[in-house]
């Protein structure tokens, strides 16, 4: 989940990228036209937030990019200290302590017919492009509370696409995103094959009633997002009751809160749902509000040794 931050073209020619053990310019930084990852999307990746120089989380990252590989049956034989040595290496030589950071593997160049083949030379490539300082009094990435919109465009079912691989084949999101224009909407509120809401186009959703924190659960066609635990771990330490389950839209839409995670944004507060403010006012809500304090303070004290607490 997440996506590039806004602008983060802007500096592009001045930026290093990390291509098949190689940092080149971004300029330079190319793949073949008849890379799998390109020609079908035969791809996995994670987006990645780095505080301090370090990346958040990585553990759980790691841990789901060999997941979506083994879904895949991409076995690329490169180790988990080798895939962050190129992250640390690609930060480096961007001169970069905090940043968006996408580490890709593809199944590499194999011409020919859809059906893959066993033997695997794997196309490896990291980007990193500069974002704000996290933790206490951070600027947020997302430009403000945003605008949901609920589209008709639906998560397919596990079954048939597995939610929980995060690949380079991000059709559905895009036809999602592309109804968007319509009403100007910040994201795509996706709904499940049975009209439950299930999580935006790059975002997973969080919203409350006063009884709970809810979730849409991860048997739908939910990617596990690791902002989504970060989020559901702090609120049950502050002992708020976290639910996670099955949601017709109207739940979203007469929420007292609503707001998104991803690793780009972190939280993201929504002031609207399909054009309604929520709660009324459609101001960031207490919970929220708190959570978003205890996001920043956990990445103080864990990213930059606690300097601004």
């Amino acid at each position: 989940m997440s996506e590039e931050p806004s602008g983060a073209d802007d500096a592009a020619e001045e930026l290093r990228y990390h291509v098949d053990g190689e940092v080149v310019p971004a300029s330079a930084a190319t793949v073949s036209v008849e890379d799998r990852g390109f020609a079908y999307g035969d791809a996995a990746f994670e987006t990645l937030r780095a505080y301090g120089g370090e990346v958040f989380r990585w553990d759980d990252h790691a841990a789901r990019l060999a997941a979506t590989c083994e879904t895949l049956g991409l076995d690329h034989g490169l180790a988990e200290s080798d895939l962050r040595a190129r992250i640390d290496e690609t930060l480096a030589a961007n001169d970069l302590a905090d940043a968006y950071v996408k580490l890709s593997i593809t199944r590499g160049v194999q011409p020919g017919t859809l059906d893959p083949r066993p033997e695997v030379d794997p196309t490896v490539v990291v980007i990193a492009k500069p974002l704000p300082r996290g933790g206490v009094d951070s600027e947020p990435v997302g430009d403000g509370p945003a605008a949901l919109q609920t589209t008709k465009t639906r998560k397919p079912a596990s079954r048939a696409l597995p939610a929980d691989a995060k690949t380079h084949n991000y059709l559905n999101g895009i036809l999602a995103r592309l109804e968007l224009r319509v009403t100007g909407a910040d994201e795509a509120l996706m709904l499940d094959p049975d009209g439950n809401v299930a999580e935006g186009a790059t975002s997973n959703l969080f919203f409350a009633d006063g009884t709970a924190l809810k979730t849409p659960s991860l048997d739908g066609p939910i990617l596990p997002g690791v902002t989504r635990r970060t989020v559901i771990e702090i609120a049950e330490e502050e002992g708020i009751p976290v639910e996670e389950g099955t949601y017709a839209p109207d739940a979203v839409r007469e929420a007292d809160e609503v707001f998104l995670t991803n690793s780009t944004w972190e939280i993201r507060p929504v002031a609207t749902v399909d054009g309604l403010r929520v709660d009324g006012d459609g101001v960031e809500g207490p919970l929220t509000a708190l959570l978003s304090r205890l996001f920043d303070r956990r990445v103080e004290e864990r990213y930059y040794d606690g300097e601004r607490l």
